[in-house]
């Protein structure tokens, strides 16, 4: 599709992201409540405008990438939202990790004015939104998807069609919850081996190649012997995610025993003054407990 891309948030993830479209060719009108996060862009010769309607007035298609469902709301359906400023035909890709069911909702509002929505989250942290080698998991119509996979293509490395609007949501809060959980597991073995007396590093080095591996494993580990929380998704946005899988869950009656266990271990950090560290933050909340340091050890 030609015509000018609009983006709404241009935090940790939707600044590389925008960033990516920028060297890519599009021509963005970007906005963010921030507006030292639009400076880079406009450096790069995008457009910066004052508002969510103004955005849409400009464009064809809206990405938006906010941290809240009431965030997303109020961008794209409230007022001097995207609704306000879209013409006919204009399509919404709501990239940000919300509510399924309010998902839903948002694009029947915006269908009543005859445009349309994908939800698009994504997946794969600060480190591959930089280099553009995120997945992206798509829900809504396969045409309009088809239609933004020139988009898809410059933010990810992989574009899923997973099913009707909300699918890709909800296929987004699986994973998050496995992620979450695991990093909880991932906590708590370290600091048992190291309570026993075993060295970090030989834990690390013994899983990575055993049944205990995984995703988690591989991605927190180095980074907790390192000492280094800064963030790739913040302890505040992991516990906002499994308020949204939990919440879901309960629409659906399903239960989901360890999402629940494992958010309080979150609330714990939060509660530390770990919020805004990096997820793999969550050891220090059994570092504490037990009386040990998995980076002291690996001295």
């Amino acid at each position: 599709m030609a015509g000018k891309v609009g983006f709404i948030g241009l935090g940790a993830m939707g600044g590389p992201m925008a960033l990516n479209l920028v060297k890519a060719g599009f021509s963005l009108v970007v906005n963010d409540i921030i507006e030292a996060k639009t400076r880079p862009l406009k450096a790069r010769g995008a457009t910066v405008a004052d508002s969510a309607e103004a955005v849409a007035a400009a464009t064809e298609r809206t990405i938006v990438i906010v941290e809240t469902t009431a965030q997303a709301e109020a961008v794209i359906v409230g007022r001097h939202g995207v609704i306000d400023g879209a013409r006919a035909g204009h399509v919404v890709l709501c990239m940000a990790t919300i509510d399924p069911f309010a998902a839903r909702d948002i694009a029947d509002r915006l269908a009543a004015r005859g445009m349309a929505m994908l939800d698009a989250p994504v997946s794969g942290g600060t480190v591959r939104a930089q280099s553009g080698e995120l997945s992206v998991i798509v829900g809504g119509e396969r045409a309009v998807f088809d239609k933004c996979q020139d988009l898809f293509s410059v933010m990810g490395s992989r574009s899923f069609h997973v099913g009707p609007l909300g699918s890709g949501l909800a296929m987004k809060l699986v994973n998050n919850m496995l992620v979450q959980v695991n990093t909880v597991a991932v906590a708590e073995a370290l600091v048992l081996g190291v309570k026993a007396g075993l060295d970090p590093q030989t834990i690390y080095d013994v899983v990575r190649v055993s049944t205990g591996t995984s995703a988690a494993w591989e991605m927190r580990v180095p980074r907790i012997l390192a000492g280094d929380y800064e963030p790739g998704g913040t302890i505040d946005i992991s516990y906002k995610d499994q308020e949204l899988e939990t919440a879901f869950a309960k629409r659906l009656g399903v239960p989901v025993l360890l999402a629940n266990v494992t958010q309080q271990v979150y609330q714990m950090a939060r509660a530390q003054g770990l919020n805004k560290q990096d997820g793999g933050a969550v050891v220090k909340v059994f570092e504490r407990l037990a009386g040990v340091s998995v980076r002291e050890g690996n001295k």
